[in-house]
């Protein structure tokens, strides 16, 4: 029993690990912004089209760029929790993501 709970805990490190390399992309606006997170929820970049940045109307850029970063929150939550369920088999274990 011990030896199985190692392994998974040794499975467990590896797809955090793995997390870190693979990213989810989101654009808003119309592709106006874009914003690339890793699967730690790392924000990686942010893109802002230059046709989007009005002086007299920074609120809505400022609306644009959270709208994708909190999708590409979302995202990178679903990838993480998609790969964790692999390990876990759909249990639902509390502190894990």
């Amino acid at each position: 029993m011990s030896g199985q709970l190692q392994r998974l805990q040794e499975e467990f490190a590896k797809t955090q690990e793995r997390l870190g390399d693979q990213t989810v992309e989101v654009t808003v606006g119309g592709g106006a912004i874009k914003a690339v997170m890793n699967g730690h929820q790392k924000l990686l970049s942010i893109t802002i089209s230059p046709d989007v940045v009005y002086p007299e109307d920074v609120e809505m850029l400022q609306d644009m760029i959270l709208a994708a970063v909190n999708e590409a929150v979302e995202q990178s939550q679903g990838l993480a929790a998609q790969q964790m369920q692999g390990l876990t088999g759909g249990l639902n274990i509390p502190g894990l993501t």
